[in-house]
């Protein structure tokens, strides 16, 4: 699992690429700490994420809630249909922007 933070434009983006497992949520999870430290609206690239546990959707779910504390928006792009799948049985479909 690899995560590139990526600061541009007044907005943080997190390139997320690999599975998404409880293994790798602790790693991913220091990985994302400038996000979380940040005041910035923040993007979640999905694009060569193949894989989201439910850990994982629970640190998406801290992200958003640390963003919405500060007033940030937070939205998620190129979920593969499988992902989409899984966000839309979760209901997190409503609780993110997916674009």
């Amino acid at each position: 699992m690899t995560t590139i933070i990526i600061q541009e434009n007044g907005i943080m983006m997190a390139k997320l690429a690999g599975e998404l497992d409880t293994a790798a949520v602790v790693q991913v999870e220091k990985d994302l700490q400038p996000i979380m430290e940040s005041d910035m609206d923040v993007i979640l690239d999905c694009e060569q994420l193949t894989y989201i546990s439910s850990s994982g959707l629970r640190l998406f779910l801290s992200v958003l809630k640390n963003q919405k504390a500060k007033d940030k928006n937070v939205s998620i792009i190129n979920l593969n249909t499988d992902l989409r799948r899984i966000f839309d049985m979760t209901g997190f479909n409503k609780l993110f922007g997916l674009e």
